[in-house]
């Protein structure tokens, strides 16, 4: 009986919006279903991927005999945390030849994203963080939890279905003085549309006359554009000024150690003193989370990341992969194109990453789910990286439908 237990008064927790398209996505019998709700790559045959110099690297650790399991420091592993900084900052960085950046090593984006959160929330003088509208979903739960109080700053455009970057400017104006503000380091999520470098200077500008903090989220690097140096352009830019920000790193997607839950947190400080007092209050946040990180992902990125060979051969692999879905971007558009669909259908191939936002609303999009079976998350998202060129035609007729018949 359900009275005798003593949560019998709990209710039924909603399914996550993302991961909830694949609960029910599994649950579809039929054999022309399509999952594109998940941030996952996907290889032209739809199976998901581990690159070849992962595998290398982990043979390399598994052979080696003086390997063990011990924990890791609160900070995790010192030689994937100053790979991780030099990756993201470059590898002449003054902050990082300065001592002035504190990494921690964490679960992943979303870890680094809520411990940086909460030190913010227990040491930095502004709890007001502005998230982009719209943003990735989990962004608002982490940092409220974190203990900040979320607002938001325009930043897509439906009309144009591209950047808003007057609204972005005029929010940001308004934002009080100090107030943190969240930036997608590159292929903004869920809508593909980043800052030209150009509106990145003015960012900048702006950010800085204000007194504003900015942190990074960067999930894709090297993902995005297939190149490492032009994808990490928008976080040097603010660390070349000698000013401080955050940024959280992952290597989920350009690495593909979706499950390692590998990420880092950089800090980056005026001074080599104010960064080891930050890191000294970093490990206060983390001791009491989950202790210290996990080892075998982490040292799959220090081994790839140190060894010149494997190191090329891995953005060789990250190339690979970003022109897939630069070449799905196109083999859409073009599909889209010879079905006479109404509509202006180009943003799909300026926009960049991962994603891209159809401009599709929750009506067609569940049209869609229940006439083609195809699965992603109602506000029109779908995963680039889960199209290959077999279903490209199956979604342009879907999409054509949709836009034609429930308008």
């Amino acid at each position: 009986m359900d009275s005798d237990s003593v949560f019998a008064n709990i209710v039924r927790a909603p399914e996550d919006p993302i991961l909830g398209v694949t609960v029910a996505y599994n649950k579809d019998t039929s054999p022309n279903k399509l999952n594109l709700g998940v941030g996952a790559y996907r290889t032209e045959e739809g199976k998901p991927l581990v690159l070849n110099v992962v595998r290398r690297a982990e043979q390399i650790l598994v052979n080696d005999p003086s390997r063990v399991k011990e924990y890791l420091p609160i900070v995790g592993l010192a030689e994937f945390n100053k790979l991780s900084a030099k990756l993201i900052l470059g590898a002449d960085s003054p902050a990082i030849q300065e001592n002035r950046v504190t990494t921690v090593q964490c679960l992943s984006g979303t870890g680094s994203l809520r411990v940086g959160g909460e030190f913010l929330a227990r040491h930095y003088h502004q709890l007001a963080i502005y998230i982009p509208q719209p943003t990735w979903g989990n962004h608002a739960k982490i940092f409220t939890l974190a203990g900040l109080s979320v607002k938001t700053y325009r930043y897509y455009d439906p009309t144009t279905r591209g950047l808003n970057f007057q609204g972005l400017l005029e929010d940001l104006e308004a934002a009080p003085s100090g107030s943190i503000v969240l930036l997608h380091a590159c292929a903004h999520n869920p809508t593909g549309v980043d800052p030209s470098l150009e509106q990145w200077k003015q960012i900048r500008q702006l950010i800085r006359s204000k007194a504003l903090l900015p942190f990074f989220d960067s999930a894709y690097q090297g993902f995005a554009s297939g190149n490492l140096d032009a994808d990490a352009q928008s976080v040097r830019m603010f660390v070349a000024d000698g000013g401080e920000c955050l940024v959280a790193q992952s290597y989920a997607k350009n690495m593909g150690l979706y499950g390692e839950r590998v990420g880092a947190l950089s800090v980056i400080c005026k001074t080599a003193d104010v960064a080891s007092r930050v890191e000294s209050q970093l490990k206060l946040v983390i001791r009491p989370m989950y202790s210290n990180p996990p080892i075998h992902g982490a040292s799959i990125v220090a081994t790839i990341l140190k060894d010149r060979d494997m190191y090329n051969e891995w953005t060789i692999e990250l190339k690979r992969m970003a022109d897939r879905i630069i070449s799905m971007r196109e083999k859409l558009f073009n599909a889209i194109c010879a079905r006479g669909t109404p509509g202006r259908w180009s943003h799909i191939f300026e926009q960049i990453g991962m994603f891209t936002f159809t401009g599709l609303n929750s009506e067609q999009v569940a049209f869609m789910t229940k006439e083609y079976h195809i699965y992603m998350t109602s506000d029109g998202r779908i995963s680039m990286a889960g199209l290959s060129s077999a279903t490209i035609p199956h979604l342009a007729d879907a999409i054509h439908a949709a836009v034609t018949r429930v308008g």
